[in-house]
């Protein structure tokens, strides 16, 4: 008790680490880094480490499961969270028209042709003989003529020569919308078996995908051992196929340059996925 104490200064802690070491257990601590501390977790609950922090209130029935992991009394359980991408839409202020009228005046200008009449008097001097009809009409008389002039006559009329109607128009576009969405991928390993324990499997799968195109089992019988061989490696345990096949398929080709890849990648495969617990 005084150890933990003198290591945490907090009671609560060296009470926790006092409890679990009285219980039976071990406690260890790791001191990593980056991608090695993920590695460090990884391995530590593969192998049925305890959180003790996490374990307090339940001493010795919770196994490692990195925070998640939940205890029952039938066994451990880890919760799968997928998470799914809804996308909707909204309606936003984009802007818009505003429409106002003003009278606006401008000089004009046009050409009119005006006429005037202007009565003349011209006195002619004449020397005939009076006629009878003149000799009639001896009489005092007089006439008039009026003069005429135009002027210009200004009228306006107005007329509509354009509408702006404002209305809107409705169009459609496709956006494409990317993010990321997270799910828990859950890996189950055996621990502790070879290649060997599958044999009868591996014949099996031989005997359904294989056998009718010809040959020997023994022919096949090294791929699905090399897939099984690098499950069971600690190099790549915790890790996926997609993550792992180009490390596995540049080894088997330097190791068996004269096969083909692509013809044996399926039952490597296969040895992989029987010793992870994918199948």
């Amino acid at each position: 008790m005084g150890f933990f104490h003198n290591l945490f200064g907090s009671d609560d802690d060296s009470n926790r680490y006092n409890t679990a070491v009285e219980t039976g257990r071990t406690v260890l601590t790791v001191d990593a880094a980056g991608n090695e501390a993920e590695r460090a977790v990884a391995l530590l609950n593969q192998h049925g480490a305890v959180d003790i922090d996490s374990d307090a209130t339940d001493t010795g029935s919770s196994r490692a499961g990195y925070g998640t992991a939940t205890a029952t009394e039938s066994g451990s359980s880890i919760p799968v969270v997928e998470e799914e991408l809804r996308v909707g839409k909204r309606v936003v202020q984009r802007g818009g028209v505003r429409v106002y009228s003003r009278i606006v005046e401008r000089p004009v200008e046009e050409q009119v042709t005006l006429h005037d009449e202007h009565v003349t008097v011209e006195r002619r001097p004449v020397n005939r003989a009076v006629s009878e009809s003149e000799l009639a009409g001896l009489r005092d008389q007089s006439f008039e003529m009026t003069e005429t002039a135009e002027e210009a006559v200004i009228e306006k009329r107005a007329r509509v020569t354009e509408e702006v109607v404002v209305g809107k128009e409705t169009t459609e576009r496709t956006q494409k919308v990317k993010d990321t969405v997270r799910h828990t991928d859950v890996n189950v390993e055996r621990i502790g078996n070879s290649g060997a324990d599958y044999e009868e499997d591996y014949r099996a799968d031989w005997q359904k995908n294989y056998a009718a195109a010809g040959g020997d089992y023994s022919a096949w019988a090294p791929s699905y051992q090399y897939g099984s061989r690098f499950a069971n490696d600690a190099r790549y345990k915790g890790r996926s196929w997609n993550e792992v096949e180009p490390e596995i398929r540049s080894s088997y080709e330097r190791d068996y340059p004269g096969s083909t890849w692509d013809r044996m990648k399926n039952s490597v495969r296969y040895g992989w996925d029987k010793v992870t617990g994918q199948r």
